[in-house]
């Protein structure tokens, strides 16, 4: 059972990080600028610390111009606390020239944050069910 749910996180994360380098590959850059934190306690990206807690977490809301000229804001899919980001700082923006509206800012967290996340513990479960079979094999 170990094996399978962590076999399931690996190729969750895997299909992330690759969804990810598409996006990276095709995204066009600009520059944004945060104007707003939009703080949640509802959040499903912030530690368990955090979550025990009932703390809020900032998502920053970021306001850029594509090249088509339309004003674009965006929710930021990763949030913190304390806040990544403050009102007014300017950000470096990745989106899609076909689809400005799928935009992320060019940071670690938001780009590679969840698919570590998956894979990490998808590896390490698939790791301990492989090794805990060998270990029962072996016994027999």
């Amino acid at each position: 059972m170990t094996i399978a749910f962590g076999s399931l996180f690996l190729v969750i994360g895997l299909v992330m990080a690759g969804t990810t380098a598409s996006f990276l590959a095709n995204a066009e850059r600009t520059r944004g600028t945060v104007v707003a934190l939009e703080w949640r306690t509802d959040h499903s990206s912030a530690s368990r610390k955090q979550r025990a807690n009932n703390q809020p977490v900032a998502y920053p809301v970021v306001e850029f111009t594509p090249a088509d000229g339309t004003r674009q804001t965006f929710r930021n899919e990763a949030g913190s606390n304390p806040p990544s980001y403050e009102e007014g700082e300017r950000v470096e923006v990745l989106y899609r020239a076909d689809s400005p509206g799928d935009a992320r800012i060019n940071g670690f967290a938001s780009l590679w944050l969840m698919p570590l996340i998956f894979s990490g513990l998808g590896a390490l479960f698939a790791g301990i069910g492989t090794t805990v079979a060998l270990l029962r094999r072996g016994r027999s």
